[in-house]
């Protein structure tokens, strides 16, 4: 139960710092870059930036050439 404890404490520690992350980078690249997202592109970008920082295995490199929209 201890042991399991630690970890639960760990990982809440690591999402936290995830969280922090992304809502930082995010927020610097709408000051700095004058950069506007949409709410679909902010959950977009939220999610992957949440992949790579919080995976246990690493990430694989996506290009996007195109859009969507």
């Amino acid at each position: 139960r201890q042991q399991a404890s630690a970890i639960l404490s760990a990982r809440q520690i690591i999402v936290d710092g995830a969280v922090g992350m992304a809502t930082m980078a995010i927020a610097k690249l709408e000051t700095e870059c004058a950069l506007n997202l949409d709410d679909e592109r902010k959950i977009n970008m939220i999610n992957n930036l949440m992949v790579s920082i919080v995976a246990d295995r690493s990430s694989q490199p996506v290009i996007n050439v195109g859009s969507l929209y």
